[in-house]
């Protein structure tokens, strides 16, 4: 349903509106991911001119990253851990239609969003099971079934876009080299027996460095916070993840040199219009470019966190505001090195200025990593202890 073609077309549609102008009203439709700008709604303005995004901007939780035919549990994922009990959760949801697994829809039906969203509404008023294990004192069921950021239906199927299909992108030869030697505490499946001998046996993630990029613009179970802040020439992305603060100058200056690599790469961004444009490159390889964290991402590869980034990675990211209340967000990632081809994500991002912005608090007395080691270590019959030496495997 959603091609190629419908990325051009998408930055037509919500870039339509002139600077300080009231917009002529644009039909919810495919292109704008049925979601409507209201005739004669002007896009807001910051002190100095700029289009304004600030406010808080919690990424889309419960998206599939990659398509797939859509389930009775709606788009995104199957019920939530501590879901309400059959007894009090509504009625399941008709039979899906004819699915094709290889080119799955883009967006459900209208019937199918409805009734999705029916069901959500009735969890919701029947007590979502967030809430209910809270307050049963089940704080880990709570924390993994949204209790810091419940979702909500989305109409598309999956964040990725294009290619068509919403699929990721086979790796290329090279890609696979370097996949097959990063490691990671999330296991690639029963198949991967994991050993940990060294900190180089985790990833950037699990060490509480960085998420990198892409991921870092992907949604988690919890932390999907983002708070946009703006001054002349500057627009800053502040990722309750890792608390880490994307900083995109949009005043004319030109990049870093090449020399410059950071895990977060070094972005630059311009205005088209209403739209917020940003192209990021300088990346440093490490950080995994998807997440098992991320719903619909695939487990083993591609897939997991086990999917290289290399110095050539280049990110284009659209933010366009189409009401008071909507960004389309778009993200373009390009990796010849890594990528047979580039993919791209999109997805809406709801303002919500009540949102609660938790602390980030990772490895606590930093001695996580140490823990799993002398655990591994300890299981295979050897000495527990300095965690710093060379591996010994």
């Amino acid at each position: 349903m959603l091609g190629v073609c419908t990325a051009a077309f998408f930055v037509v549609a919500a870039g339509a509106q002139a600077p300080g102008q009231p917009s002529p009203g644009v039909a919810p439709s495919e292109a704008n991911h049925f979601i409507a700008t209201p005739k004669g709604w002007v896009h807001p303005r910051t002190a100095w001119g700029d289009p304004d995004l600030t406010g808080i901007w919690p990424i889309a939780h419960g998206l599939n990253l990659v398509r797939n035919c859509p389930r009775a549990g709606g788009p995104g994922r199957g019920p939530a851990v501590g879901a309400a009990p059959a007894a009090t959760a509504p009625a399941a949801a008709p039979a899906t239609p004819a699915c094709d697994p290889n080119n799955p829809p883009a967006f459900l039906s209208e019937e199918a969003y409805k009734a999705a969203v029916d069901r959500a509404l009735g969890v919701r008023k029947a007590g979502d099971g967030a809430t209910q294990a809270a307050a049963a004192g089940n704080f880990g069921a709570a924390l993994l079934s949204g209790t810091s950021d419940p979702t909500f239906p989305e109409r598309q199927t999956s964040m990725i876009v294009d290619p068509p299909n919403g699929k990721l992108p086979d790796l290329t030869e090279e890609g696979k080299r370097r996949s097959a030697l990063m490691k990671s505490s999330w296991s690639l499946g029963p198949q991967e027996k994991q050993v940990w001998d060294h900190w180089a046996d985790f990833d950037s993630w699990d060490r509480c460095i960085t998420r990198g990029m892409p991921t870092s613009m992907m949604p988690y179970r919890y932390n999907n916070g983002i708070n946009i802040f703006q001054a002349p020439g500057m627009v800053v992305l502040s990722l309750e993840m890792i608390h880490e603060d994307r900083i995109i100058y949009t005043d004319g200056r030109a990049p870093l040199k090449p020399v410059h690599k950071h895990y977060m790469g070094e972005p630059r961004g311009h205005w088209e219009g209403t739209t917020l444009v940003v192209e990021t490159t300088n990346y440093k390889s490490g950080p995994s470019g998807t997440n098992l964290g991320v719903y619909g991402t695939p487990p083993g590869i591609p897939g997991g966190n086990r999917w290289p980034v290399s110095e050539q990675m280049k990110t284009t990211e659209r933010f366009s505001r189409l009401n008071e209340t909507t960004i389309l967000y778009e993200m373009k990632v390009e990796d010849p090195i890594v990528m047979a081809r580039p993919y791209t994500v999109r997805y809406p991002l709801t303002l919500d200025n009540k949102y609660e912005w938790w602390e980030y608090g990772c490895h606590e007395g930093n001695r996580t990593i140490r823990d799993y080691i002398n655990s591994s270590r300890a299981e295979r019959g050897l000495a527990v202890g300095n965690t710093n030496t060379v591996p010994t495997k």
